[in-house]
């Protein structure tokens, strides 16, 4: 399956990471995302969640350490992280396993969180370093103004990969100006606030002990009707999260009506990743507002 030998990469790991080597018990590989490979892995000294990738750049787990690390200091729970690093030609990164069953408050309590988190802020829009949102490397330039933010560093940039790859017609590029020119009195100018980047419901897992964890962020500082919009994208989460979130952090009138308009920087990243199927999505979004 892995066109490797699972055990001889695991025991390789193990040594690196813990100086020794545990007893392996148990091997089962688990969805990584369509990006990385992932296991889940049972040892004598306790079950942990493992994920690697040959293809990646070097820096890619050390970078989502950072952003897991990040969000842990502004209490919004993530798996612990316990240790990263390179063997046998494969980067990877080793996390505490969990898995649980949601408890009554769980969709409450992180709408709660993801309020409180973006409710830290910033003197720009960005980040102090770029990183990644699944394998695409994403533009952090710091910038005064959230939706030059959005339109220079979120949509040029993958509209640009999207036209280089030849996804998207220019014409299409010409439309997308146009809606560039609208954006500002499309969308409000909030000040920025620290987003996860990358939330929708298959990078929130559930704790042991029942509550919600997140994974897989692409932190930086933008707009937060971006993260909230983005949340709905693949189904959306529970009516206890957007209750909840808003009753902490209320939304400005008539988010329902622009949402669409930030999901085009998702929409565009699963197109630049996955091919054309994405694209009549963006198309009907944007000859929407064009």
């Amino acid at each position: 399956m892995f066109g490797f030998e699972p055990n001889d990469f695991l025991e390789a790991v193990f040594v690196q990471s813990f100086g020794k080597l545990p007893v392996l018990e148990h091997f089962q590989a688990v969805s990584g995302g369509c990006i990385n490979n992932a296991a889940k892995v049972a040892t004598d000294r306790g079950t942990f969640f493992i994920k690697w990738n040959e293809n990646t750049p070097d820096d890619t787990f050390e970078i989502e350490i950072k952003g897991l690390q990040k969000l842990a200091s502004c209490g919004i729970p993530t798996p612990q992280v316990i240790a990263s690093g390179r063997v046998q030609g494969k980067n990877y990164l080793l996390l505490e396993y969990l898995e649980g069953y949601p408890n009554k408050t769980f969709w409450k309590d992180l709408g709660r969180h993801l309020a409180e988190l973006h409710q830290n802020t910033s003197d720009f829009f960005g980040l102090e370093y770029d990183n990644y949102i699944g394998a695409l490397r994403q533009t952090n330039t710091p910038t005064r103004n959230g939706i030059e933010f959005f339109i220079e560093q979120r949509l040029k940039v993958q509209a640009g990969l999207a036209f280089y790859n030849r996804l998207i017609e220019k014409s299409f590029l010409e439309k997308l100006n146009k809606l560039y020119e609208k954006l500002p009195n499309l969308l409000p100018n909030e000040k920025p606030a620290l987003l996860h980047g990358d939330l929708w419901s298959g990078n929130v897992i559930t704790h042991n002990k029942g509550y919600a964890v997140v994974i897989d962020p692409a932190i930086y500082y933008g707009l937060r009707e971006a993260e909230i919009a983005f949340t709905q994208l693949f189904g959306g989460f529970e009516a206890d999260f957007y209750d909840s979130y808003n009753y902490h952090f209320p939304l400005q009138k008539d988010f329902v009506e622009r949402a669409s308009i930030y999901n085009l920087y998702p929409l565009f990243v699963h197109l630049n990743l996955f091919g054309k199927s994405y694209l009549p999505a963006i198309e009907r979004i944007v000859d929407r507002f064009v």
